[in-house]
């Protein structure tokens, strides 16, 4: 079995929801030489997550932002983790809700995932700053 560890750092996107596909299959070329196995994305933050969805129409990532904003609104009475600013706590529930990891099958170097799927960088903080994933691939 080949096992492969890398830690990538993202350049700072803006609050919504980000397509990262691409960034991480380029920056993580020994997924290649996995011909079958999983590769495991976990991003290193608690008011930022990942998931996979839509890849083709722009319009689902607005209606996710558009959605989860209304789901779990900023500037509620009963929030007491409010020091970092209105979006903070917002970010961390948003965060648990969608999740800190993805795993996706590999098949002949390549991620098997279907037409339309991509994965997503999901920013909830309005300035979040860089983000850190660690991408492990393991198969044969």
């Amino acid at each position: 079995m080949k096992v492969f560890q890398k830690e990538i750092s993202l350049n700072a996107y803006r609050r919504g929801f980000h397509l990262i596909t691409g960034e991480i299959v380029n920056r993580f070329p020994e997924l290649t030489e996995i011909k079958s196995g999983i590769l495991h994305i976990f991003i290193k933050h608690t008011s930022a997550s990942l998931t996979i969805n839509e890849n083709a129409d722009p319009t689902v990532r607005l209606d996710f932002e558009s959605h989860f904003n209304k789901m779990i609104p900023e500037n509620m009475p009963y929030y007491q983790h409010d020091y970092e600013g209105s979006d903070d706590m917002p970010a961390h529930l948003k965060s648990s809700v969608l999740g800190s990891s993805v795993t996706i099958p590999v098949t002949k170097g390549r991620l098997n995932v279907g037409t339309w799927q991509g994965i997503y960088l999901c920013e909830h903080r309005n300035y979040g700053g860089s983000r850190k994933l660690v991408l492990t691939a393991y198969g044969l």
